[in-house]
């Protein structure tokens, strides 16, 4: 039945279907399935799947944005109990998108993934100024600092901002991670970053790697 309603679950947040998709999930706790194989199976494994049939070009953007919005619907309910699901607190990550980036699908699954293990999330959004990052970062003291792009053209916003952080000693201080489709591991070091997230999970993985956790 678990197994089910996992598919359930995955295909409400694939197919758009924000309403049916809070529903599930709010079902599934009720029934006592474990919040974080909700998130893993059911909410992430649907949004990963529709973003796997866009790049596949099997369905367009508006449907995309359908399943971003649902996945958000499943979140909502499921958000408390991954708070508070007993993972040790590893610390505050600050994230966002760049500015003049205004896509948030990618963000938004790193924000539910480090939840799920511990992390105080800080997810400042979309087109984020470096002057917004760097108060964060002064302002909660964050472990780690996530940095988003998803357009050639914003790549260069991490550059700046990693030099900021230089500029104002505050470097030092705190783990600096990139991510988004245009980035990889070549422009991570050649922009100065600790870590680069090639997706979600490999992003909370690298993330508990740079804090020994």
């Amino acid at each position: 039945m678990s197994d089910e309603t996992y598919r359930a679950i995955s295909t409400a947040v694939t197919e758009g279907e924000d309403a049916e998709a809070g529903r599930l999930v709010t079902q599934a706790l009720a029934a006592g399935l474990p919040p974080l194989e909700i998130l893993q199976r059911g909410v992430v494994a649907g949004i990963t799947k529709a973003g796997d049939l866009w790049r596949a070009n099997e369905i367009f953007l508006p449907d995309v944005i359908l399943a971003a919005d649902a996945f958000k619907a499943g979140m909502v309910p499921l958000q408390p109990h991954l708070s508070k699901g007993g993972a040790p607190r590893l610390g505050k990550f600050v994230i966002g998108v760049v500015q003049g980036d205004m896509h948030d699908l990618g963000k938004s699954l790193v924000v539910a993934m480090l939840t799920s293990v511990g992390f105080e999330v800080i997810d400042l959004g979309i087109d984020v100024p470096a002057e917004r990052f760097i108060a964060a970062i002064k302002g909660h003291r964050p472990v780690i600092v996530g940095l988003g792009a998803y357009m050639s053209t914003t790549m260069l916003e991490m550059k700046a901002i990693i030099a900021e952080l230089e500029a104002q000693g505050l470097r030092k201080q705190v783990k600096v991670m990139v991510g988004g489709v245009p980035t990889s591991q070549e422009f991570a070091d050649e922009v100065g970053a600790d870590a680069w997230g090639r997706d979600a999970l490999d992003a909370m993985q690298k993330a508990g790697a740079l804090i020994g956790g």
